[in-house]
């Protein structure tokens, strides 16, 4: 059996979760997704905190699991997604999220002693919308999206381990979701207790970014 805990001191690649991890954007996606209702015509308005318990999923999931009962008999989901996407790639730009506090400062850090990288279940353009708002695309050697490669979170961490060679990573989220399929990856998986989910099984857990960034940059000075 893998003791997965019994890797992270040998960590030298992080792979970061975007929202409840990093930052929190649900009432910008809000904005999104109600533009999108009213363009097709579905009597629905949401908000940021109606999505927190769908952070995390596939998109088509969300959409399905927020809309079924309002929209029409017939409604074309993957229409729907489509425009979801162009609205996301025109509008988050602009409106961005909240950056949780010390992960700008912590990212800057960390980059100095392991690579660091992205995996989310976003759409295509989710990451690099996050990494030009926030103004840490320098810091990142690497992404994919669920949006790019539309595969379960272990198949995308693996091929982010495969493309980038990375010997000893682990993947840093929020929900239980996170960690079962990190876990499927064959890597340990750090839960950010401080974002959207409830998590069983996790190798570590922290309460806030500083700690984390602490606990890492550690690691790095005990080499």
């Amino acid at each position: 059996m893998i003791m997965y805990s019994d890797l992270i001191p040998f960590t030298d690649a992080l792979i970061f979760d975007m929202d409840g991890t990093l930052w929190d954007a649900t009432d910008s996606y809000a904005e999104v997704w109600n533009r999108c209702y009213a363009q097709h015509g579905i009597d629905l308005h949401i908000n940021g905190s109606d999505l927190v318990p769908y952070m995390g999923k596939p998109i088509e999931v969300i959409a399905k699991g927020l809309t079924e009962g309002h929209a029409p008999a017939g409604f074309d989901y993957s229409e729907f997604v489509d425009a979801l996407s162009c609205a996301e790639e025109e509008m988050m730009p602009q409106l961005g999220g909240n950056l949780y506090p010390g992960v700008k400062e912590g990212l800057s850090v960390l980059a100095q002693h392991y690579h660091l990288l992205m995996m989310s279940n976003c759409g295509r353009n989710g990451l690099h919308n996050f990494m030009q708002f926030t103004g840490t695309a320098q810091l990142f050697s690497g992404s994919i999206t669920y949006g790019e490669n539309p595969v379960p979170k272990s198949g995308n961490i693996c091929r982010l381990i495969e493309r980038h060679g990375l010997r000893h990573a682990v993947y840093v989220g929020d929900t239980q979701g996170d960690c079962d399929e990190t876990h499927r990856a064959g890597i340990p998986f750090v839960y950010a207790s401080y974002g959207f989910g409830k998590c069983q099984g996790y190798d570590i857990a922290f309460d806030s970014f500083a700690d984390f960034t602490k606990f890492f940059i550690n690691i790095k000075e005990k080499e």
